[in-house]
């Protein structure tokens, strides 16, 4: 058994103008690829050959296998990340709605906090929104860090490294984030999450 490279969830030209083809085309075609087939690589022949890929990510943070943890923990955040953006604009509703009002005020107050902690992250990372004991807030991880070893549930994640916007955008990650927080983040992906008793799965 391998780790998958799963394809994007919509057309590769699907975020335009917000995200180009081209940058999906390197960004997924090419960066993530290689995360994939660096893990592959590094589990090949052990025991970890036949699990998912959770439980690579666990056991490569848990045993300090720095090198593998970063490539498998940066393919689970990619995929998570791809699942995180809509070509179709959608909203909070429902109870994912009332839980943001409830934690953060309000759905402005919560894209105001997303873009700030996303154009703020110094260097290469992630911010997520994320729940823990029933309740939302806004966190960021370095370099391949992520939120699936922390011991709470991720909801959405903004992909904060240049190669996922420099294409587009060179140095002006505002503009990036701006883009993805107003207009891409699948806010019907983020009820899903919040509604389901584990934490989303990589494609098999």
């Amino acid at each position: 058994m391998t780790i998958a490279h799963p394809p994007l969830p919509y057309a590769q030209d699907a975020l335009e103008p917000h995200i180009s083809a081209d940058t999906l085309a390197t960004h997924h075609g090419k960066h993530h690829k290689a995360y994939v087939d660096k893990t592959n690589a590094a589990i090949e022949g052990t025991e970890l050959a036949s699990k998912p890929l959770e439980e690579i990510v666990h056991h490569a943070e848990g045993s300090g296998n720095k090198g593998l943890f970063n490539n498998a923990a940066q393919a689970w955040n990619h995929a998570f990340y791809w699942e995180s953006l809509s070509p179709s604009k959608t909203e909070p509703k429902g109870d994912l709605l009332a839980a943001v009002e409830r934690d953060f005020g309000s759905l402005d107050d919560l894209k105001k906090k997303l873009k700030e902690t996303a154009v703020n992250h110094f260097a290469s990372g992630w911010a997520w929104l994320v729940a823990k004991d029933g309740k939302l807030s806004v966190t960021d991880t370095h370099d391949a860090g992520t939120e699936l070893v922390a011991g709470i549930k991720p909801i959405l994640v903004i992909d904060v490294w240049e190669h996922a916007y420099y294409i587009d955008r060179k140095n002006l990650r505002p503009a990036y984030v701006d883009a993805v927080v107003d207009e891409l983040l699948n806010w019907d992906f983020a009820a899903e999450n919040l509604a389901r008793e584990a934490t989303w799965t990589y494609p098999a």
